[in-house]
């Protein structure tokens, strides 16, 4: 098992940071970020991050959860994206297979929709053949019959056919977590709740920044050669410090789950919404399937981007065209999730959903490096090229070597050392647990799953559920705090487990008393348990403020 990293960790690591100069500072410590770190830890560089909340608490925690080569940007006429996000795929399967699996999908074809059924095809042709026919496996049109068997409540009015091909899906806020966690282990140095509230600036030359710890609320300042904006949808917000004009065009995704039996879906499926003509997804996700997402331009800050009314009404609609009988209403709703994608702003009159999903790496004359764009399949290719382009900067200011590029596509994420999940689930069973508990451990875990499991024997009340019903287990919360820097209660119950988005009542009511639970290992008093109590509190209100917003009169 790997060294702890707790919020004591966290304490040592901004002491050090703001002790000595660093080589790269990276602000932002979403995917991009911690793909970032990780990449310029491996290569030898004196690397810290920061990220003013939780690691993956923004756009990285709020997708669709999907590791793909992006069909639709086909339509676009985007190969080159398709063919590197299909490559990524692969590594992505490979490095952390705990974390990324692969996910069949079925995209039904009715008469007089947007896709006809052999553009359909040659799009999956072409879709395969520029992941090199090393996809999962090969797609494979499918006949009315051959879909209804597969889907027996999919609206078979007007159903012409369609196919089955393969991508993958992810955790991605344990992913993003695990980039961060592997950034450490070869010696960067990480904080969450660490804002960056202003650039320091020498004779006009950004030369780290000056930061706040959200938690103590002690300032410091971090001195760095470089320093490097991986803050999404904030980007703007930290180029504007610097003087910079705007780069983004921030459009908002919403997503809902509901309870998949509502639905009955047995695959992935693949839909053209009927509103808009866009292509979305109802996905699997143990007993619940969320659909999404929406792409709309939005004015919605990133602190505070939500589902509302009007998204939830959309997705349920667009569902609903496809399985009339599920007859989903808001009431089905088990939980939502809204983020904003940092779309690169480009022709104003287009549609979010032709934007493109492509990356730009900025230099600003400031010296201030920013990334901006990209999706979150990709976000390896993006760290490496950012980390080229720092490693160069190195070299101008001070002669060092190049190094050579980090082997970001060999090694292991943390608990992705695991040949063959099936098994590690059965050894988990054996010692007692539940298969359903024992799959839930390996699937968030991988190799490290037996350490969380030995947490649960060790102590009879850690082997109780977070919630009733659901397979998380409250031993997952120590381990969080142990070893994954979790310092607040929404980090545990909402990126660390996700009981938050998984359970109906948002474990709100055993929130009294996991609060103690944290409380024990993290040192809380009265007051800061009541902080974190409110603070989560209000986490579910977001989640489900689109219900008043239904309620209200007009």
């Amino acid at each position: 098992m790997d060294a702890p990293f707790s919020q004591d960790t966290r304490a040592r690591h901004l002491a050090a940071m703001a002790a000595d100069p660093v080589d790269l500072l990276v602000v932002g410590g979403g995917i991009t970020g911690a793909g970032i770190a990780r990449d310029a830890a491996m290569r030898g560089l004196r690397t810290a991050l920061v990220d003013k909340e939780d690691f993956g608490s923004g756009t990285s925690g709020r997708s669709s959860r999907l590791i793909h080569g992006g069909l639709r940007y086909l339509e676009q006429g985007d190969w080159r994206l398709v063919m590197e996000a299909s490559r990524e795929r692969r590594t992505l399967l490979s490095i952390a297979p705990h974390l990324v699996w692969p996910r069949s999908f079925l995209f039904p074809i009715h008469a007089g929709g947007r896709l006809p059924l052999w553009k359909l095809a040659a799009g999956l042709w072409v879709y395969d053949l520029l992941a090199l026919f090393r996809n999962v496996r090969p797609h494979r049109a499918l006949s009315k019959r051959a879909l209804r068997r597969a889907e027996p409540s999919l609206r078979s009015h007007d159903l012409k056919g369609g196919a089955r091909y393969f991508d993958a899906q992810c955790d991605d806020a344990r992913l993003t977590l695990a980039n961060i966690r592997s950034a450490h282990e070869h010696g960067a140095m990480v904080a969450n709740y660490a804002a960056a509230e202003r650039l320091a600036v020498a004779d006009g030359t950004v030369r780290g920044a000056h930061l706040v710890d959200q938690l103590s609320r002690q300032t410091f300042t971090v001195r760095a050669l470089v320093v490097v904006n991986a803050t999404g949808p904030w980007s703007d917000q930290v180029r504007g410090s610097d003087g910079l004009p705007p780069l983004l065009r921030r459009t908002k995704g919403a997503h809902v789950a509901v309870p998949r039996s509502r639905l009955g879906n047995h695959e992935a499926i693949a839909l053209i919404s009927p509103i808009d003509g866009r292509v979305m997804f109802i996905l699997p996700w143990g007993n619940l399937s969320y659909i999404g997402t929406t792409d709309t331009d939005t004015t919605e800050e990133p602190d505070t981007v939500r589902a509302t009314a009007e998204d939830v009404i959309y997705l349920l609609r667009s569902a609903n065209a496809y399985y009339p009988e599920a007859r989903l209403q808001p009431s089905d709703v088990v939980s939502t999730w809204a983020g904003l994608r940092p779309l690169l702003r480009a022709d104003d009159s287009a549609s979010p959903s032709a934007l493109p999903r492509e990356h730009r790496i900025v230099d600003s004359a400031s010296g201030l490096i920013s990334i901006v764009g990209g999706k979150l399949t990709t976000y390896r290719v993006m760290a490496a090229q950012v980390v080229d382009r720092v490693a160069r900067r190195l070299q101008q200011l001070d002669g060092r070597r190049l190094p050579g590029r980090a082997p970001t596509d060999q090694e292991p994420l943390p608990g992705g050392a695991v040949h063959d999940l099936a098994v590690l689930a059965r050894d988990i069973e054996r010692e007692g647990f539940t298969s359903e508990v024992a799959e839930h451990l390996v699937r968030c875990y991988g190799s490290e799953a037996p350490a969380v499991a030995r947490l649960g024997r060790s102590d009879v009340t850690l082997r109780r559920p977070i919630v009733p019903g659901h397979p998380a287990l409250r031993a997952e919360l120590v381990h969080a705090i142990q070893r994954e820097m979790a310092v607040t209660l929404v980090d545990l119950l909402v990126r660390r487990t996700h009981v938050f988005y998984e359970t109906p009542g948002h474990a709100v009511a055993e929130a009294p008393e996991l609060v103690e639970l944290a409380a024990r290992e993290l040192n809380w008093d009265a007051a800061r348990k009541a902080v974190e109590l409110t603070a989560y509190l209000k986490e579910v209100e977001r989640s489900i403020a689109f219900l008043s917003e239904l309620a209200a009169p007009g």
